[in-house]
């Protein structure tokens, strides 16, 4: 089982805009492309993962690493007390290590070699209340005393040990970026596959009897099968799977709420007697109050003196609800203080949510504030973010006999307690939540397995849901797969961005009723040559009938290469659907029907993004309008003018051309004149803000005429002079069918321009 601890996660690097998938060696996690070597490097881990962050430590103490002499490793419980101050030689040399002699020595070594110093901060949500990071108000910051959000605040701000390299962990949903001026890199752990879950949960029961019974049941109960991605969670529900086989329990609990409930009731209630239950049941809810007061400080530490009761803290620790936690030493007396923490996070937050259906003094009004999902993007109310999901599945587990072992409370009371969630539910407008308050609802709602409400939900959802930028884990997505396939309605689905598994794509694009979807393009066609190989041609046609690509916006190398795939699978699938369905010819829908193209890759990767797109340009036989006017500017230039001019005669459809901000000269713009007759349904060509002289004008003044379609020009902000302008008003008046030529250009004297204008009232200025 140890050695299951210890297996390898892929990870994910995403850039903060675009989420780009890419499996990443933890060789590659300090390596940042064009990053300044004398300025502070933040890196931010999503998926607090402190074995990751160990074996850093490992790897860099067998000599990987090189470039950072120094490695500082902080457990943000540790230093997250809001009275203890430090200084930031108090930190690195008193806190982590003190040096036997040197410390003086060894400070100013590292303020004079930052760039050599590597800075981990594990468990970033574990500071206390980091909503309100203050700024670094320090004059010595290197020096002066203050509190650890203050130091941090000045590190990220570069006021201290500037060129050093942050490391930052947190939970996957925590917004770290929020609190943190500028990101160098964002890592995202995706945790296991469902072939990895398979595998960690074969080691745990390697040699056991009922090892292949195990990997059954747990995989029978697919909502537990989901959590098995994240390796607490696996851990959790191979432990429960164990106590039941070997109770000769034949099915294993069906939400989180009760993986958790049998989970404290299997380690208490075997070792307990009549006389100790009820001792047990107090010590319980005095430790549940204990987590949720924590929980309202966002800590989940705790110094010994907070726990008044002697028989409670032994009772958490002998059954391992808490473990035992050192914190910082005194720099001054050298003395350290001993605590407790919690095992688990998510322990914490059931016991919290215990607390809420145990304590008496927790009234209608308050138990709402908890359960409340506002239609408005406000913070969750408290830090133990799992607590409105245990707490709705406690209140309709009342008669539970679970429960009822862990509790003497009133049975009235919690009924109650239940008419509050049910009215609250009731009240709520889903269809105006945001994505992040519907999927917590979903999961607050399926906790309770109440059909009522699971069918209230379903039929009160939007027909178009989109979930664009917010992380769908595998239990998110079991969850919205439940609910929408109690629903009578069609639904349209947007997951673009949403890190959602390829299983989990495959199950909800599954659904009959989820009508028409848009995914990342190389999730969606990994999963279509998934597809393809397992020969599930029924669900390949299907999914990508409902596959939406229009409009879409290629904004990095990786978008132009993933549509480039999409392109290719069509060649690749044409056969495949045939076999399937004995038509002579398939055209993948999106490709057939994709309209609206935008290409925003900036000036750096811009001129060789574009050559790349333009060669598949002709498999697009709708596209209507081309963009290529980024803010950025993208810079294709007379190479990118000339690869474009030569696929015009495939690209019948295209109504609106946009080359603006291109660096287009004369030579590109009689590239693009030869050709421009050959587009017949070109209504709108822009050209704003090119380097465009006279003889470009020329060029273009000789095929307006042949442009029968053209309705619009745009050639303002070039360098084309009054005799460029002329020839092009020349022209205008062979061109009829033209209703607007925009031709200001700082170089054609205002007084022209005028006159122009006069002669012809299409011309604008």
């Amino acid at each position: 089982k140890n050695s299951v601890k210890t297996m390898e996660k892929e990870l994910v690097t995403c850039s903060l805009q675009g989420k780009e998938k890419a499996a990443l060696k933890r060789s590659q996690i300090f390596q940042i492309p064009g990053g300044k070597d004398l300025e502070t490097k933040v890196i931010v881990v999503l998926g607090k993962e402190s074995i990751l962050v160990q074996k850093i430590c490992q790897d860099w103490s067998n000599g990987e690493f090189s470039q950072f002499e120094f490695v500082f490793w902080f457990d943000c419980k540790q230093i997250s007390l809001p009275e203890k101050q430090y200084s930031l030689k108090d930190l690195l040399l008193e806190f982590v290590v003190k040096p036997q002699e040197g410390s003086k020595e060894i400070f100013e070594y590292i303020l004079q070699n930052p760039a050599k110093v590597l800075l981990v901060f594990d468990g970033f949500e574990g500071l206390h209340d980091h909503e309100n990071f203050p700024r670094c108000s320090a004059s010595q910051p290197e020096k002066d005393l203050c509190s650890i959000k203050e130091l941090l605040s000045g590190l990220i701000q570069k006021k201290i040990l500037n060129g050093c390299t942050l490391l930052l962990t947190a939970r996957p949903k925590e917004k770290v970026y929020q609190y943190v001026s500028k990101v160098d890199k964002t890592i995202e752990i995706v945790g296991f596959s469902p072939q990895q879950r398979e595998l960690y949960i074969t080691k745990y029961f390697e040699g056991l009897p009922y090892c292949d019974n195990a990997l059954k049941l747990i995989k029978e109960c697919e909502y537990l099968f989901s959590h098995c991605y994240s390796p607490v969670m696996c851990r959790f529900v191979c432990f429960l799977c164990e106590t039941v086989l070997e109770m000769g329990g034949k099915s294993l609990p069906s939400t989180l709420t009760t993986v958790f409930l049998k989970f404290v009731q299997q380690k208490i209630i075997p070792m307990q007697t009549d006389v100790t239950a009820m001792q047990n049941q107090e010590s319980l809810a005095m430790l549940a109050h204990v987590a949720w007061y924590l929980g309202e400080k966002h800590q989940s530490a705790m110094k010994s003196d907070l726990l008044h009761s002697k028989e409670v803290k032994e009772f958490a620790l002998k059954y391992g609800l808490l473990l035992p936690f050192a914190f910082p030493r005194h720099s001054d007396s050298g003395e350290g203080e001993f605590g407790s923490t919690f095992s688990d996070f998510v322990i914490q937050n059931f016991l919290g949510a215990l607390h809420l259906m145990l304590a008496e003094e927790i009234k209608d009004k308050s138990l709402t504030k908890y359960l409340s999902f506002p239609s408005k993007k406000k913070k969750p109310y408290n830090w133990l973010d799992l607590v409105p999901r245990f707490l709705a599945g406690l209140l309709f587990l009342q008669d539970d006999p679970y429960f009822c072992s862990l509790s003497n409370k009133d049975l009235k009371q919690s009924t109650k307690k239940q008419k509050i969630l049910l009215k609250c539910i009731r009240r709520l407008q889903i269809n105006e939540l945001y994505p992040e308050r519907l999927l917590e609802l979903l999961h607050c709602i399926y906790e309770t397995q109440s059909n009522y409400l699971l069918q209230h939900v379903a039929l009160r959802l939007k027909p178009d849901l989109s979930f664009l930028g917010i992380v769908l884990t595998p239990p998110d997505v079991h969850v919205l797969h439940s609910i929408l396939k109690r629903s009578r309605k069609e639904f349209s689905l947007d997951l673009r961005n949403s890190s959602i598994d390829m299983q989990g794509l495959k199950d909800l694009v599954g659904l009959k009723n989820v009508t028409s979807f848009r995914a990342s393009l190389s999730d969606t066609v990994r999963l279509w040559k998934s597809l393809e190989q397992t020969k599930d041609y029924e669900l390949l046609r299907a999914s990508t009938e409902k596959f939406v690509l229009d409009p879409f916006k290629a904004k990095t190398m990786k978008d132009v290469s993933d549509l480039s795939d999409l392109v290719e699978m069509q060649k690749k699938m044409i056969n495949c659907v045939q076999d399937a369905s004995d038509c002579s010819s398939y055209e993948i829908p999106a490709i057939k029907n994709l309209r609206k193209l935008e290409f925003a890759l900036g000036p750096v990767c811009g001129p060789q993004g574009f050559l790349k797109l333009v060669e598949i340009l002709a498999a697009f036989p709708s596209l209507q309008h081309l963009d290529l006017d980024a803010l950025s500017e993208n810079g294709i230039g007379d190479e990118g003018a000339k690869s474009l001019s030569e696929v015009f005669p495939t690209l019948r459809s295209l109504e609106t051309l946009n080359l603006s901000q291109n660096k287009i000269t004369d030579v590109g713009a009689e590239k693009l004149a030869t050709a421009l007759p050959s587009l017949s349904s070109l209504k709108t060509l822009s050209l704003y803000n090119n380097s465009i002289c006279d003889f470009g004008a020329e060029n273009l003044a000789k095929v307006l005429p042949a442009m029968a379609s053209l309705r619009v020009l745009d050639v303002q902000y070039n360098k084309i002079t009054g005799v460029g302008a002329q020839q092009l008003t020349d022209s205008l008046r062979k061109c009829p069918h033209i209703k607007n030529l925009v031709m200001w250009n700082p170089t054609i004297p205002y007084g022209v321009l005028e006159h122009l204008q006069q002669l012809d009232s299409r011309i604008s200025v």
